[in-house]
């Protein structure tokens, strides 16, 4: 009802906005929500206004690399993780058997609570106006003033014709942007099943002098609970004390019940009967041309690349805490229903399955990244902004943090503020958009941790002393969160002096060293030195008789993220040592500024290539020129001499 209420008020009142949200995806709700809060006034344009943040594909959040993003957003003042611990039916930190620098947190989430609870935050954040309609047209000004712009943004056009005017606009319009979904011989409009393709604005855009290309996304099919066989799988459980994403989570996390996720296998019949859909299919027919994404392919991309492999995991999760139907995560397909249901129905409990709805794919436009900045910002276009799959990403995460940094970037120039650019050395958003930029994917880019060279700085543990003093600056941040986390930094200092000061005597832990398979002591030795072994863990040390009266031992006893960090702190001192210094040096290269208006085609010496992908990407420093694909170290040197010449 308060969502009609404010569409009607928009229809008879409001001609004006600060800020245009295209989208009220991941991307949109974080971009609308921070400019809000930031002082702006927001219009959030949806095709469906009972559709924000909806899960299209796996209803989950988080996972290797992207639980950092998420972390990071929340550091920021982001919703994200806020809105997952409120909706997250299993919390799971992936990769805990290796180091800490790829520790990712997971949650499966109800789908339909967390759109509900996305919904809400967006409708209680003043500022914020939901409207039901697509817009066709971007209104745009001459922009001859601005050095780098060809174009000034005034306002947008609604397919009923409506308009309203504006000071910036944030497309974050996912996958819809003409749209088609593919099963088998089957083509139809829509950028998600059961909704249309968002048209118009693409062919304005290119109007403008922006270049256009195509990806591919897909979504497996959907299974009738009360038809599998669970028996027959692998309980995947969730961990016994999960931890939150947001740093605002209250202690009677988790909210919801918790339930399990199951694991089967595809098996050789699976992959016969897909084969005999290949002939069908819009991937190898070429009906389908855009690139899908490498790291998440379809399962016939599967079995086609992979064919010596004998099976693939599938794991079945539940899309809702109450509900009967399961996500079949890791067969992605867009062939026939026919064989989606032949081919399902050989895997190991899933025999009598039945789907509720079929696997397809998406085929839409985007733009590709090097006609933005570093804050989203277009170059072509001042005032308009793009986040999310427009930017050619994959991922409710990626979206989410572009979206979150676009509407920072767009409420900071309206108020005439200096930009927020996170560096790859801060921050993993930071790596995300700086891959976006400087790599211009053509392919659906997706984060993992091997994107990060700082990954072991970059931990997911401590996002909030990264970013969270930007947050407060912000405005985004209140300081009572400010004051918690300065707390929890004194506290992880006086940890991490008192093990490097105290020495343990044998007598106290010798018997816990030979517990672990550890040797012996033979005679006192620092904490910080005992902690740095393999099977040491400070937790349990904490624990021994010795500690029982020592205050300062209890306070860590009742902070587990702070025993976590003194212990990752003090265990890879060596190696985290080693990254500080290379950041050190990324940053010395950072600051060497290269002019927005700098006309790299008159430097002689540079190669063809070099000049063409310099004057594409106009970095703003020589350290981001060194990270543009095609770019050699000679190019480097021409530059850095025409620079100082």
């Amino acid at each position: 009802m308060e969502i009609l209420v404010l569409f009607y008020y928009f229809k008879v009142m409001v001609k004006y906005f600060d800020i245009i949200v295209i989208g009220a995806g991941h991307a949109g709700v974080e971009a609308s929500v921070a400019s809000a809060k930031m002082g702006c006034s927001v219009g959030l344009i949806t095709m469906d206004i009972n559709a924000i943040s909806r899960m299209s594909c796996n209803p989950a959040i988080g996972g290797t690399a992207k639980g950092h993003l998420v972390r990071e957003i929340d550091a920021l003042g982001g919703v994200m993780g806020q809105i997952a611990d409120k909706t997250g039916i299993q919390f799971k930190m992936l990769n805990i058997s290796k180091g800490p620098a790829v520790w990712s947190p997971r949650c499966q989430s109800d789908k339909d609570l967390y759109s509900n609870e996305a919904a809400r935050i967006v409708n209680h954040q003043s500022g914020i106006v939901v409207i039901q309609g697509m817009v066709k047209e971007l209104r745009v000004s001459s922009c001859e003033l601005q050095v780098g712009w060809k174009y000034k943004i005034e306002g947008i056009v609604t397919e009923q014709g409506r308009e309203i005017e504006c000071k910036s606009v944030i497309i974050t319009s996912g996958t819809f942007l003409n749209a088609v979904m593919h099963t088998g011989k089957s083509q139809i409009e829509g950028g998600r099943l059961g909704e249309q393709s968002a048209t118009g604005l693409s062919e304005c855009m290119k109007n403008l002098g922006f270049k256009t290309g195509r990806l591919k996304t897909g979504t497996p099919p959907r299974l009738d609970k009360k038809t599998i066989d669970f028996g027959k799988t692998e309980i995947q459980p969730g961990d016994s004390d999960p931890q939150p994403f947001s740093h605002k989570t209250n202690v009677r996390f988790p909210y919801l019940t918790q339930v399990d996720c199951f694991l089967t296998h595809t098996n050789q019949k699976t992959h016969d009967i897909l084969r005999t859909g290949f002939e069908d299919s819009p991937m190898f027919t070429g009906r389908i041309k855009g690139i899908g994404p490498r790291y998440c392919p379809s399962i016939e991309d599967k079995i086609s690349r992979f064919s010596e492999k004998p099976r693939h995991q599938i794991f079945l999760e539940p899309e809702t805490l109450d509900g009967e139907t399961i996500y079949m995560n890791g067969f992605s397909t867009s062939l026939s229903v026919e064989v989606q249901e032949q081919a399902v129905r050989t895997i190991k409990g899933l025999e009598n399955v039945k789907l509720l709805k079929q696997g397809y794919a998406v085929e839409y436009d985007f733009f590709p990244t090097h006609q933005i900045n570093l804050t989203l910002e277009t170059k072509l276009v001042s005032g308009l902004y793009t986040a999310g799959q427009i930017n050619g990403t994959s991922g409710y995460e990626e979206a989410a943090a572009q979206g979150l940094i676009a509407g920072i970037n767009a409420a900071r120039k309206i108020r005439n503020e200096e930009s927020f650019i996170l560096k790859r050395s801060e921050a993993y958003i930071g790596v995300l958009i700086d891959d976006l930029i400087n790599k211009c994917p053509t392919e659906p880019y997706r984060m993992f941790t091997s994107c990060a060279e700082y990954r072991l700085v970059l931990r997911q543990d401590n996002a909030d002393q990264r970013l969270m003093q930007y947050g407060n600056g912000l405005g985004l941040i209140d300081n009572e969160f400010i004051e918690k986390l300065n707390k929890k930094v004194d506290l992880i200092k006086d940890g991490i002096d008192y093990c490097n000061r105290n020495t343990i005597s044998p007598k106290f832990i010798n018997e816990y060293l030979s517990q672990i398979k550890e040797s012996e002591l033979s005679q006192n030795e620092f904490l910080s030195n005992i902690i740095k072994r393999n099977e040491v863990k400070l937790r349990d040390i904490l624990k021994l008789d010795c500690f029982k009266e020592n205050i300062l031992i209890q306070k860590l006893k009742e902070d587990k993220e702070a025993v976590n960090q003194i212990e990752i702190a003090l265990k890879y001192k060596g190696y985290i040592d080693r990254q500080t210094e290379q950041i050190s040096h990324f940053e010395k290269n950072e600051r060497v500024r290269i002019p927005k208006d700098f006309k790299f085609d008159k430097i002689k010496s540079l190669s063809t290539e070099a000049s063409e992908k310099l004057s594409k990407v106009k970095p703003n420093s020589i350290g981001q020129a060194m990270r543009i694909a095609g770019v050699r170290p000679s190019d480097i040197s021409a530059l850095m001499i025409y620079m100082r010449g």
